[in-house]
C-alpha cells in the first residue's frame, strides 16, 4: 500500500459497509464492495442504493460513475480488507454473540492474502474476536506470518476499528468522529492509523485490539444504562399517576442532572444488542448492564399493555400506530420496539390497527396476515380515533394540536405536550 494508490475491499454492504465503502472511494482509493446478495451488487453497480441514508445516494452515484467504487459477490485481491458484516445473536435464546459472519468473511479473505496486506474488523464484536480472526487466518494461511504469534516482522497486519455513527448522520460522522484504532500489535495499529487518516478528519487514537473491542461495547452499554433509568422512571410515574415529562423537565433544572427522554424501549442493532456482548463475557460482574437491558426490554411490554388497555376500553375505534423505525427519521427497523409493539397489536386487534410509517413502502412480513394497513398521516388523522405515538419522526412532531384534539392519544415519546 503506497501513499498514492490503495486498493480496498469492504466486506458487507449494509448500513455501515456501504457508506464506509463510498467514503473510502471518495478519498481516491479503488474500492470493491463485497456482498453475498447479487441484488445488492447489481443495485450498487447501477449507482443506486438499497438503504436510506442522508446524501448516500448522490455519493454512491458519484464514486461509481468515477470508477472508484464497484460491487462484487467475489472477493478481490486488495491492499486493505475491511470487514463490516453483522454480528447477530445466536439462536439459543441466551443473547449469545454470533461471530459466524465475521469468520466467514475471514475465510473468504484468506485465499486472497499476500504479504503487506492490512485486515481491519469494523463489525461490533465481543472482546477477543480480532484475535480469533487472526488465528483463523493463520490456520488458513500457514505460509504467512501473522502478528502476535510469529517471530520477526509479520506478513499481515490486523486491527480492530469500530464505527461510532448515528443513522441519518453516517456520512458526516464517518469522517468527523474520533476513532479507536486497535492493533493486534503496535505495528498493526500504526498501519491501520495511516489508512484511516486518508479519510477521517477526527482524531484517530491507537490502542490494542481488545481495548478497542471493549470500547465500542462500553459506549453503547453506557447509553443503554442511561436510557433504562428514564424508561424505569416512566413506568414508576405511570404507577404513581405522575407526568413523567414534567418530572424530568424539573429534575433536569439541577445543574448536574440530565435525565434522558423515555420511549417505548430501545432498538437498533447497537444499543439493544451490544451490552449483551459484555454480559456474555462477564456474566457475574455485569449486573447493572444486564439489568438495564432487562428494564428496556420490559418497557416494550409495559407500553404494549398500556396500549392494549386503551384499545380495549374503546371498542370499534380505529387505531393508528405511528412509526416502526427504531429511531426518528430513518428507515431502519432492526430490533425496533415500535415494530414489536405495533405487530403485537396488529395480531390482537387485526384490521382495527393502521400503521403510519413514512419510511416504509410496505409493512414488514409479520404484519402479512393480520389485516393491518399501511396508511399516510393525513388518513390517520381523519379516520383514527386512537393515536399511539411510537417513533418521534419530525413528520409526527409537526402535527398541530387542533388536528389531533378529538383523538385519544398515547404518546410514548412526549412529542405532543398538549396530550400530556
Amino acid at each position: 500500500m503506497t501513499n498514492d494508490k490503495c486498493t480496498v475491499a469492504v466486506v458487507g454492504l449494509g448500513y455501515i459497509g456501504l457508506p464506509t465503502a463510498a467514503i473510502i472511494a471518495r478519498s481516491g482509493c479503488e474500492v470493491t464492495g463485497v456482498d453475498t446478495s447479487e441484488a445488492v451488487v447489481e443495485t450498487i453497480n447501477r449507482g443506486d442504493i438499497h438503504i436510506e441514508e442522508v446524501d448516500l445516494d448522490g455519493l454512491v452515484q458519484a464514486v461509481v460513475a468515477r470508477g472508484t467504487l464497484r460491487a462484487s459477490v467475489d472477493m478481490p485481491e486488495a491492499d486493505v480488507y475491511v470487514i463490516a458484516v453483522p454480528t447477530p445473536f445466536a439462536k439459543d435464546g441466551e443473547h449469545t454473540p454470533d461471530t459466524g459472519y465475521v469468520m466467514a468473511a475471514a475465510d473468504a479473505i484468506a485465499p486472497r492474502l499476500k504479504s503487506g496486506v492490512l485486515v481491519i474488523v469494523e463489525s461490533t464484536c465481543p472482546v477477543g474476536t480480532t484475535d480469533a480472526v487472526r488465528d483463523r487466518l493463520a490456520q488458513k494461511r500457514p505460509d504467512l506470518a501473522m502478528p502476535g504469534i510469529a517471530e520477526g516482522t509479520p506478513d499481515i497486519a490486523i486491527a480492530y476499528c469500530p464505527e461510532r455513527v448515528l443513522p441519518g448522520r453516517i456520512l458526516e460522522e464517518l469522517v468527523h468522529n474520533d476513532r479507536s484504532v486497535g492493533g493486534i500489535t503496535p505495528r498493526c495499529a500504526r498501519k491501520a492509523l495511516a489508512f484511516y487518516k486518508r479519510f477521517v478528519r477526527g482524531e484517530c487514537v491507537t490502542t490494542d485490539a481488545r481495548s478497542a473491542e471493549m470500547t465500542k461495547l462500553v459506549e453503547n452499554a453506557f447509553r443503554d444504562v442511561n436510557i433504562a433509568f428514564a424508561n424505569e422512571l416512566s413506568m414508576i410515574a405511570d404507577k404513581q399517576g405522575l407526568d413523567v415529562w414534567e418530572v424530568i423537565r424539573l429534575a433536569n433544572r439541577h445543574p448536574r442532572v440530565n435525565v434522558l427522554t423515555p420511549g417505548p424501549g430501545v432498538g437498533g442493532h447497537c444499543i439493544a444488542v451490544d451490552p449483551w456482548f459484555i454480559v456474555h463475557g462477564a456474566a457475574e460482574e455485569a449486573r447493572v448492564i444486564r439489568t438495564a437491558r432487562e428494564v428496556n426490554d420490559a418497557k416494550m411490554h409495559h407500553v404494549l399493555d398500556q396500549a392494549t388497555a386503551l384499545i380495549e376500553a374503546n371498542p370499534d375505534v380505529p387505531v393508528a400506530c405511528m412509526g416502526l423505525a427504531f429511531k426518528a427519521n430513518i428507515d431502519d427497523f432492526r430490533e425496533s420496539p415500535a415494530r414489536f409493539i405495533a405487530a403485537r397489536l396488529a395480531r390482537k386487534f387485526g384490521e382495527r390497527i393502521n400503521i403510519v410509517e413514512p419510511y416504509a413502502k410496505e409493512l414488514p412480513i409479520e404484519f402479512g396476515e393480520t389485516g393491518a394497513n399501511l396508511i399516510d398521516i393525513d388518513t390517520a388523522l381523519e379516520s383514527c380515533g386512537i393515536l399511539i405515538v411510537l417513533v418521534d419522526h419530525d413528520l409526527f412532531r409537526s402535527i398541530p394540536a387542533d388536528e389531533r384534539k378529538d383523538a385519544l392519544v398515547y404518546d410514548t415519546r412526549g412529542i405532543w405536550p398538549a396530550a400530556r
